[in-house]
């Protein structure tokens, strides 16, 4: 069993690497997404799936955990994808 994670900057970087393989593994959604302003409704389930496990990982006494799972998709998924054409920006 993997241990749980109680460091701040250690369950971020596990956020991370949950939220890169969701978007590595679902690039074309992940276009299609931004390209329509659709990205967290055609994702969804993956990306539920990956908090879940975040959640499992990381000690409920981690300050914000929930946030910093938000945080990693934003900066993993939504800011790396803003070369795609999109109205949303």
């Amino acid at each position: 069993m993997a241990r749980v994670v109680d460091n701040p900057q250690i369950a971020f970087r596990l956020a991370r690497a949950i939220v890169s393989d969701v978007a590595l593994y679902n690039q074309s959604k992940v276009k299609e997404g931004i390209e329509n302003d659709t990205v967290f409704d055609l994702l969804n389930d993956e990306l539920q799936e990956g908090r879940d496990h975040y959640l499992t990982r990381v000690s409920t006494e981690v300050e914000n955990r929930e946030q910093l799972y938000d945080r990693a998709i934003v900066d993993i998924m939504i800011k790396q994808a803003g070369k795609i054409k999109s109205p949303i920006w």
